[in-house]
């Protein structure tokens, strides 16, 4: 081989080489672009979705917070409705005692009355006590017209 054709062969070597390179540079730098493109649009999918999470995250916040309005309007109405059963027990309890101070009143007229019935025969009110003893209402006793 000649001189010539050794150079030849070194500079086509050479030449393959750049021509390699320069293919393989091209290509990287393509793949580089394309992902750099790539990551933008992913990017402005995950802005369009943070802005929608914002929104669940609001809903969900509110949705929190008519919970515990809720149940504070339910406290407060427990704590009513209590106040109202103490209240009719307290009224329960003073009507007994009201019924029981006027049937005793009732007694004492019967005592001092002539005109009562003896202690022997029974008497309408006794049944008229035992349905207020058992929490019902009865009519006050009228006294008879002489």
């Amino acid at each position: 081989m000649t001189t010539s054709t050794i150079v030849w062969i070194v500079v086509v070597v050479v030449a393959a080489a750049l021509l390699v390179a320069a293919i393989a540079w091209v290509a990287r730098k393509k793949r580089t672009e394309h992902r750099r493109v790539q990551a933008g649009d992913i990017r402005e999918k995950a802005v369009e979705q943070s802005h929608e999470v914002g929104q669940r995250e609001a809903l969900a916040d509110e949705t929190a917070a008519k919970a515990r309005a809720a149940q504070a309007e339910a406290e407060a109405m427990a704590a009513h409705s209590k106040g109202l059963q103490h209240q009719a027990q307290t009224r329960r309890t003073d009507a007994a005692t009201s019924r029981s101070e006027l049937s005793r009143e009732f007694e004492r007229a019967d005592k001092i009355d002539p005109d009562s019935p003896t202690s022997d025969t029974p008497r309408e009110d006794d049944a008229g006590q035992r349905e207020v003893d058992a929490g019902q209402q009865v009519s006050p006793r009228v006294p008879k017209a002489g």
